[in-house]
Parts: structure tokens; C-alpha cells; sequence
């Protein structure tokens, strides 16, 4: 059956896990260690840097027993307030989107891998500034940890939203592992129906040598992804007798709410990943620690499309229900590509303790080796063979950096330096299946670089009452800023670009008994642009256009007050959270010629925009019974534009793709030792895509949709180090859009074996 539940749901889910956490916690036996897995735990971190403010964290253990944990983005799904807009297994733009931000504000949170930073820092966007999940193998994690807000002064401005840190495994003995898991989803929307499979086969090694220890881990995905995309037509207006007869078109609506017709589907993607790391640690002397890790991410990808008319009708002059229509040969085109990288990471990292000092140094870099999208611009079905197209290249895009910190007895101090390089080119090739690159027809390039100054003190001002003080003072700098296009022609080198910016930071924490904690945190971050919003290039007419070369940094106030109550039974938390922006960088519409009427969409400086909400987490181990453990979360915002004299109908919308709702509920029942049955539900109330909210209609391809999906697991011990698991994601086959349509559903199966 498909699960479609009203408005209420929420308040339902809301009142259970208000529910789930008693006031006082049961007193019950706790069964043996390998039988109770680490849960979430809220409000405690191991990121020395990080002062008193909401944090989540999850075990590999525990993930294992709840999730199917295909790639490393899978260990965020029942988090509180987060998203990771996963289309399919194997997409590789699964941007993150936190309690205040949308899908497409990749630049306001940070992923890090062992302090390798994943995010992509190019630009702000769900595409290729998604996070670069695919540099972890699922076998390495040990532990994912969720810092909220801004308020270490350790991070920066890009931690508006969320910091993510994954942990990965150090082993003291020897250990090896192997997954082989499979899925399958059934998919059925408009005309494409068909099964769309998924297999993964991970492994690990590790051990310890006196000083050394070693740990590779290998990971490899082979998928085929339900359509990405719809191709659709504005419906004619006026029936008439030209063009040639076809059938199959869908009638339908728009996210505005106009009239269309669904010819058919794209991006239907087949990929082939490989992701490889090593990682090697050696103790030389007491209190020094040296790690070495690096990384390869390896990705092939063919998408095709796929038409809804008949007689294999995919471009041309037509007539559809008697109405003339025309259907240019990019309408299908431009959703048929192959797309090959070759990303490689790697970092050293040293830790010492002298003199009572307690040092830390990293360094890490990041490479698009090689990242070559090949589009073809024949219409279809002539164009699978070859043909005219276009080659999309950014190789040599990447990032560096560079960190130092010194602790002594509640004291830090910390510098750092980063530089985020683009290389976006756009080749003619006569062959855009295998043909050498041509004339070089567009290009983007540029870079920033930013240095940072921070610290931060804890002070306990009175036993029970503790307040940590930081900031973090950074300069940042764009230059080598080029717009190339060859026609339209645009030949601009940009100017380049300073600005600097104090962030301050502060925590409060009163533990008023030995269960309770009260914390309020403060603080401010600028996120400066990056160099896809400084130097995009917008169509007009017959030229191109930059529109702001000269961007301002965003900047965020955030504050939140946070009452917990934990224990070791779990734990209860109520957040209320406020940010308000300055200057928020967001594409909307407005005139790119003084004077014209005519609207383009480009990213803008937005006066201001402000989010407050609620939040609240919870887990409980032995929730009416010792076999029965309960996590889960609700969120409330109410996410507004508050000035934009440019685009006055905005004002007092809300802010794109960020949902006033959310929910989250995980349950897991423990038959035995051997085996854990686990049922969750992930809600989220409807968005708006356009800063204005005039997309109406969200059950559309381009709307954004409310949605309840339930999943199931059932895990397996099997004994002598061998686990199973078999699941099904979205129960009710919940068919809903985000932008894209996302996975129906789907059934998992896993094999594990560690050694």
C-alpha cells in the first residue's frame, strides 16, 4: 500500500517521542556488551575542539544493525534534522542539507574524513559542489559525529549549518571483513516502470606491528538508477493539423501549475564505483602519533533516456493530441551522457605531547585527477552511436590545506590555511562518445584562499557552571577569476577580491543536578563566496553576461538553547535555535540590465533572512521492556525572507527547500542476541524551490515534496563472525520528489564476515 498521511502525521510522531523518553529512566539489567550496540548519543563529542553545543553521534555498530550501509552518506539517514539528498545508490551529488539550509547550500556545512576536508568547496550548489562521499569505504567507519551551528571557533564559516565528522577505523589487532550486499527497487512513475538493481562488495584489513599499524579498506558499487529527470513540454494551446502524429504523451502539471506534457525520462544512470584507501599510523615515540592516509575514488557512468512517444519519437516538428508541438533534439540529449573520474585525496597528520602542550598539524589535498562529462547534441535514438556533442572537464579542480592547533589546560590556539581551485572547461568534439576535445567553447576558473587565526578558553566559573570564549579571524582572498566563452563571446578576467571578518563564539553550560544540563551558545560566521557564485556567466539573449563578480560574504548570528537530560539508559534533548543572515547568498530573479524588465535567475546578495525553530532528540534503551531501544527527532522551523528590495515578492516567504517539519523515529527490538529487528520513519513536511514559493505543486518533477517513508531490517548473527540482513526502504512506495524523483521501493540484502 502507498503511505500518504495528512498533515497530523507530524504532531503524531512528535507526541511518541515525547512519549519515548519517560522522566525518569527504567531500572533494568543491561545485557552483555555485543548485544547492546552503541546508540546515538546526544550532547557528548570527542572533537577536543569543539565547546558545549548540540552535537549527534552514531557507532559503526549500531549503524550496521539499523541502516544498509551501501556508502559512507548512508550513516546520516536517522540523524536529526539532516537530509543527504541521495537519489540513488552510486550518485555522486548528494549534497547535505541541515535544519536551516536546503539541498542546495552545500557551502553552509563541512564533511571531513578524519580531518580530510570531503566538502567541495568549488560552490553552493547540489551538483558538482556535492560532498565527495565516495572517498570513505563503508568498512572504514567507526563513528559518525554531527556538530549543529556555528559555535567552535575551530571551524569555519562554512560550519553555519552542520559539521560532519567521520571517524575511521585504527585497529590494535589483527581484523579483516567482507560485505557483499545487494538491493532492488521497483519503480513506477508516468510511463518508466522497471526494476533498477544495486550490488556492493566492501572489504577490510588491518593490524598492528609494535608501532605501525596499517588498515586498507576497498569498497566497490555497481548500480542502475531509476530516471533522475523528466523531459516535458508546455501543453499547446491552440490545436491545429501541422506536424507529424504521435501518442504517449502524459498530461500533467508543472510545479507552478501549468499545464504540460511528460514525454519522457532521463538521466536513467548505470554506474560502476570503485573507492580504495589506506591508512598507516606509527607511534615513534611516547606521545608522538604520525598517520598517513590516502585515497581513490573511481567512477563510471552512462546515463540514457528514454521516450514516452511512439514510433521511438525523440526531437522534431509534431502534432500531439492535435495540437502542433516542437521538441528540440536537446530535450532529450541533454539527459544522455557518460561521466568518468578519477579523485585521489591524501593527508598527514601529527599529534604530540610536550612540554605539557598538547600539538596538533594536518595537511591534506584533494584532486579531480580526471572528471570528463561527454553530452551529445543530435537528437536521439541517432546520437547513441556518436556524433557532434560537448566535453565537460574539471580536471585540476581541487583543494588544499593546512591546520595547527596548541591546547594546554583549557586553552587552544589554532591557525589555518586553505585554497579552492576550479577548473571548469566545456570542449566541441565530433564524436562525443570518443572523440578528442575541439574548440575550447566555454571556461570557468578561478580560486580562493583563506587564512584563519582562532582560539578558544574554558573556564569553569563556578562547579557547576562552565563558559568557553573563542574566535576565529579569517582573510580571505579571489583571484585568477576567468569568464571565457567563445559564442557568445565573453573574455573577462575578474577583479581580485579581499575581505576579512571576526567571528566570535561562546558556550554556557549549567548543570543545575547530576542528569540535567543547560547550555546556550552564540555565535557569528562569514561564508565567503565561492568561486562558482563569483564567476558564473547567464545567457541574454544573443550574449553572455556576468552578473556579480563582486559577491559579499554571508553572515551569520546563530544562537541555541539546549536542555538536556541524560543518563545511561539515554538521554532527552529540547533545542530552540535562531540564524539571521546578512547578505545570504541565493539565486533569484531580477533585471541583469539596468533599466530592462526582462528577469534572469542568478545568485544575489539577500539582504536578510531569518530561521527559528525547535528540536527535539531523544534515545532510550529499554523503552518498556530491556529489548526495546527508541531514537528519533522533531524539528519546527519557520525559515523566512525578511528584506529583499530587489525582489519584493520574496519578502516574507520562506526560505527554498527548507522544510518547516521534520521527523524522525527508530525502533529496534532485540528477539535475542542474534537478532535485531529495526522499524523507522522519516518525515518532512512540502518546500519551496523558488525564493518567491511560486511552485505550487510539489508532487512534480522540479517540486518539492512532503513525503513519510517507513523502512525495515532485520540483522543477523550468525556466529564465527558471520552477520546478515535483510531490509526494505520505503515500505509504502511512497513516490515523492525532491527536484528529482527519488527511490521507491526498495529491498536489501547483506552479507558480513569479520575476521
Amino acid at each position: 500500500m502507498e503511505v500518504r498521511p495528512p498533515a497530523r502525521a507530524w504532531p503524531r510522531l512528535m507526541l511518541l517521542a515525547c512519549a519515548a523518553v519517560p522522566a525518569r529512566a527504567p531500572a533494568l539489567a543491561e545485557p552483555p556488551a555485543e548485544a547492546r550496540p552503541p546508540i546515538v548519543v546526544t550532547g557528548t563529542h570527542d572533537d577536543p575542539d569543539a565547546p558545549a553545543a548540540a552535537a549527534e553521534s552514531v557507532a559503526a555498530e549500531r549503524l550496521r544493525e539499523t541502516t544498509a550501509l551501501v556508502e559512507a552518506e548512508d550513516g546520516l539517514r536517522y540523524l536529526p534534522s539532516l537530509l543527504v539528498r541521495k537519489r540513488h545508490i552510486g550518485d555522486t551529488q548528494a549534497p547535505l542539507a541541515t535544519r536551516t539550509s536546503g539541498v542546495g547550500s552545500s557551502a553552509r556545512s563541512l564533511v571531513y574524513a578524519d580531518g580530510v576536508l570531503l566538502s567541495a568547496l568549488i560552490g553552493n550548489n547540489n551538483s558538482t559542489a556535492s560532498p565527495r562521499w565516495g572517498m570513505v569505504s563503508p568498512e572504514e567507519i567507526e563513528r559518525i559525529e554531527i556538530l549543529y551551528g556555528p559555535y567552535s571557533a575551530a571551524y569555519p564559516g562554512n560550519s553555519i549549518g552542520a559539521v560532519v565528522n567521520l571517524t575511521t577505523r585504527r585497529p590494535d589487532a589483527p581484523e579483516a571483513s567482507l560485505t557483499a550486499a545487494t538491493s532492488l527497487q521497483s519503480f513506477d512513475q508516468y510511463g518508466s516502470r522497471g526494476i533498477y538493481p544495486a550490488y556492493q562488495l566492501a572489504g577490510s584489513a588491518g593490524g598492528r606491528a609494535g608501532p605501525l599499524r596499517l588498515f586498507a579498506a576497498a569498497s566497490h558499487v555497481s548500480s542502475r538508477g531509476q530516471p533522475l529527470a523528466f523531459v516535458t513540454i508546455a501543453r499547446p494551446a491552440a490545436a491545429g493539423a501541422g506536424g507529424s502524429p504521435v501518442g504517449g504523451a502524459i498530461a500533467a502539471l508543472n510545479r507552478i501549475g501549468s499545464p504540460i506534457l511528460v514525454i519522457g525520462a532521463g538521466g536513467i544512470e548505470a554506474q560502476r564505483q570503485d573507492s580504495l584507501k589506506l591508512k598507516l599510523s606509527l607511534d615513534p615515540l611516547r606521545g608522538l602519533r604520525l598517520t598517513w592516509q590516502g585515497g581513490l575514488f573511481l567512477n563510471r557512468t552512462a546515463a540514457d533516456a528514454q521516450t514516452y512517444l511512439t514510433g521511438d519519437t525523440y526531437a522534431g516538428t509534431l502534432n500531439i493530441e492535435g495540437r502542433p508541438a516542437s521538441v528540440p533534439a536537446s530535450a532529450f540529449s541533454n539527459n544522455v551522457y557518460t561521466l568518468a573520474e578519477r579523485h585521489w585525496m591524501q593527508a598527514l597528520h601529527a599529534e604530540a605531547d610536550v612540554a605539557g602542550l598538547h600539538w596538533r598539524g594536518a595537511a591534506s589535498a584533494y584532486r579531480f585527477a580526471k572528471d570528463e562529462q561527454r553530452i551529445p547534441s543530435l537528437a536521439l535514438p541517432a546520437a547513441r552511436t556518436g556524433g557532434p556533442g560537448s566535453i565537460v572537464r574539471l580536471d585540476g579542480t581541487g583543494w588544499d590545506t593546512l591546520d595547527l592547533s596548541i591546547a594546554r589546560s583549557g586553552s587552544t590556539f589554532g591557525a589555518h590555511w586553505d585554497r579552492v581551485r576550479l577548473e571548469n572547461e566545456r570542449y566541441a568534439t565530433s564524436d562525443w562518445r570518443r572523440g578528442a576535445p575541439g574548440a575550447l567553447v566555454q571556461a570557468a576558473r578561478g580560486r580562493t584562499t583563506t587564512r584563519a587565526l582562532w582560539a578558544q578558553q574554558a573556564v569553569r566559573l563556578v562547579p557547576r557552571l562552565g563558559l568557553t570564549l573563542g574566535a576565529r579571524y579569517e582573510w580571505w582572498t579571489a583571484d585568477r577569476g576567468l569568464n571565457f566563452s567563445l559564442a557568445p563571446a565573453l573574455d573577462v578576467r575578474q577583479p581580485v577580491l579581499r575581505r576579512s571578518g571576526l567571528s566570535p563564539k561562546l558556550s554556557l553550560r549549567w548543570r543545575p543536578a547530576r542528569l540535567w544540563s543547560v547550555t546556550l551558545a552564540a555565535g557569528q560566521a562569514w561564508r565567503f563566496p565561492t568561486v562558482q557564485e563569483l564567476y558564473q556567466a547567464v545567457a541574454t539573449g544573443p550574449s553572455l553576461t556576468v552578473p556579480d563578480p563582486n559577491l559579499r560574504p554571508e553572515r551569520a548570528r546563530s544562537t541555541e538553547l539546549a536542555i538536556e537530560r541524560g543518563g545511561s539508559t539515554g538521554h532527552v534533548r529540547l533545542s530552540l535555535f535562531q540564524e539571521r543572515i546578512r547578505d545570504a547568498l541565493i539565486a533569484q530573479s531580477a533585471p541583469l540590465v539596468a533599466g530592462s524588465s526582462t528577469l534572469f535567475s542568478y545568485v544575489q546578495n539577500i539582504p536578510r533572512d531569518r530561521t527559528r525553530g525547535a528540536e527535539l532528540a531523544f534515545e532510550q534503551r529499554g523503552f518498556m521492556s530491556d529489548r526495546l531501544d527508541l531514537s528519533g527527532s522533531a524539528t519546527l522551523v519557520a525559515p523566512k525572507v525578511v528584506a529583499d528590495p530587489v525582489f519584493p515578492a520574496a519578502i516574507g516567504k520562506d526560505i527554498p527547500q527548507v522544510p518547516r517539519r521534520r521527523a524522525t523515529l527508530v525502533a529496534t527490538w532485540r528477539q535475542s542476541e542474534r537478532a535485531a529487528f529495526t522499524l523507522a520513519g522519516r518525515y518532512a513536511s512540502r518546500a519551496f524551490g523558488t525564493i518567491d514559493n511560486s511552485d505550487r505543486v510539489g508532487h512534480a518533477f522540479q517540486g518539492f515534496e512532503g513525503y513519510f517513508v517507513v523502512d525495515a531490517r532485520a540483522a543477523f548473527r550468525l556466529g564465527q563472525g558471520w552477520e546478515a540482513a535483510l531490509g526494505v526502504e520505503n515500505i509504502g512506495n511512497r513516490k515523492y520528489f525532491i527536484f528529482h524523483p527519488f527511490p521507491q521501493r526498495t529491498f536489501t540484502a547483506e552479507l558480513h564476515l569479520s575476521l
